[in-house]
């Protein structure tokens, strides 16, 4: 089992930055990838973006491209987004996912272990 922990949501005005943390325990050897997925009210919830464990390659969704930033320390066993120029559509609950074997990251089926989520607001 993997249990993940996402943090750093809030409150934030339109054009602003937040970065979300999400840590990682338990068989850590078994992830292999990372993702990042949000889901705002009355929609269904989307991939925001991905990174390899081990190999760090990372995928973003075409909404987020140039804005955010995802990356990891393994030593922590952290995955971090840096969301940057921030926009009234990027509201939503942001959940972080660990998937255990290769396949395509943008799809929700497959990940494994979900956090929580942490609420990210923008204001406009």
């Amino acid at each position: 089992q993997v249990q993940l922990v996402e943090s750093g949501g809030g409150l934030v005005q339109a054009g602003g930055s937040l970065r979300l943390s999400c840590a990682a325990s338990g068989r850590i050897s078994s992830v292999y990838r990372v993702g990042w997925f949000r889901q705002a009210p009355g929609k269904e919830r989307e991939f925001v973006a991905a990174i390899s464990w081990n190999g760090g390659a990372t995928y973003y969704a075409d909404s987020v491209k140039g804005r955010f930033t995802i990356s990891k320390t393994n030593a922590k066993n952290t995955v971090y987004l840096q969301m940057n120029s921030l926009k009234p559509e990027d509201t939503a609950i942001y959940h972080c996912a660990a998937a255990k074997s290769a396949g395509y990251a943008y799809r929700i089926e497959e990940y494994d272990y979900w956090g929580q989520g942490t609420q990210v607001t923008v204001s406009s």
